[in-house]
């Protein structure tokens, strides 16, 4: 019959057995009832929302000073001195080198991110940076003006920009193999004499870079959200931070000293898509917060802390191989099995090929 049903959790449960059963001067009343349960169900949401709203001034301020303020983020010594463009070949080969195991150990890193995502929309925006890194070419299937955040160097920037786009999507995108990131560092090693065999492998990165790509692995591939969510912040805010624009003038630098130039397209093109980035990270993060997938601040300033902290043992680690010092000593171990990495004797320069040339030091 028409009857409230023994075990309505909610007013909002009730469905009449039939609609004969109730005349229509019921319906107004109905409607009511029906209006009021609803705004009792809505006030929770509201409450948390507004509380949330109150909320967010003071964590900002605790993310600016905690990973804002941190020193990867807010100065870099090794592309700082970078920079400059006074480098030697066996400096600009070490660089490429170590950056090729990161970009390539990257992939893993990426591919965790999507299998372990919080939602189908996460993981089609992990497989859209997945996808773009392996070479599938951003579609911008509404016909606009994509305007690159830079234009592209004349000197050696080495890449086809009517194929390789910041923009898009790679939903309906084509691939193509010499759109992978991967094969621009290649093309860099090639020109300055380091072989297919001698870039992008483990074995070929140094204890300080093994130690960043497994922190990537273990922290932004995370199969907790909360971890990976902070991973992914905190890289973002890393990543526009300056960087890349600090080894695009130190590769300017470097090929205007040279008879034979370098393709710089792999820093041209990752400068530019930061720079798009660069003002939505905070927004990004306040939307996440807003939708309550914070709930521990602490811990995600922590997990901030701990990617920022292994990304510059990398670059320390550079600037240590450079200077012929002590690799840095990272605070936590996240290699495989805890093996750490005594193994890693990556000679600085690499292998250059038989034949290349004398090295410009």
């Amino acid at each position: 019959d028409g009857s409230w049903p023994a075990r309505t959790s909610s007013i909002l449960d009730y469905r009449p057995a039939s609609a004969s059963m109730l005349s229509s001067r019921s319906w107004p009343f109905i409607a009511a009832a029906l209006a009021v349960a609803s705004a009792f169900e809505a006030k929770p949401m509201r409450l948390k929302n507004l509380r949330r709203e109150a909320s967010w001034p003071a964590f900002y301020s605790k993310v600016e000073s905690r990973v804002l303020a941190h020193p990867i983020v807010k100065a870099n010594d090794y592309t700082k001195w970078f920079a400059g463009g006074k480098i030697t070949e066996g400096e600009a080969r070490d660089l490429v080198i170590q950056f090729s195991v990161f970009s390539n150990l990257f992939l893993e890193a990426q591919l965790a991110k999507v299998i372990n995502a919080a939602s189908l929309d996460e993981m089609r925006e992990g497989k859209e940076i997945l996808a773009n890194e392996l070479g599938v070419v951003f579609n911008n299937r509404h016909g606009r003006n994509v305007a690159r955040a830079r234009d592209p160097h004349p000197i050696a920037d080495g890449l086809d920009h009517e194929l390789v786009a910041t923009e898009g999507t790679v939903e309906g995108g084509i691939f193509h193999f010499k759109a992978g990131h991967y094969e621009w560092l290649l093309d860099v090693g090639d020109r300055l004499g380091i072989d297919f065999e001698h870039m992008g492998k483990r074995r070929h990165g140094c204890p300080s870079t093994l130690h960043f790509c497994d922190a990537l692995r273990v922290l932004y591939g995370s199969e907790d959200a909360e971890t990976a969510l902070a991973a992914s912040f905190a890289v973002e805010n890393w990543a526009a931070a300056g960087f890349w624009d600090e080894l695009v003038e130190g590769w300017k630098g470097f090929n205007a000293a040279r008879d034979e130039r370098v393709p710089i397209g792999f820093w041209t093109h990752h400068a530019a898509i930061e720079a798009q980035h660069a003002d939505h990270t905070m927004d990004e993060l306040k939307e996440v917060y807003m939708a309550g997938r914070i709930t521990d601040e602490d811990a995600f300033l922590m997990h901030c802390d701990e990617i920022l902290d292994s990304i510059k043992v990398f670059w320390d680690g550079l600037q240590a191989r450079r200077l012929g010092l002590d690799m840095p000593l990272p605070k936590v171990d996240y290699s495989v099995g805890g093996r750490g990495y005594k193994h890693a004797n990556a000679p600085f320069g690499g292998v250059v090929r038989e034949g290349h040339g004398k090295d410009n030091s």
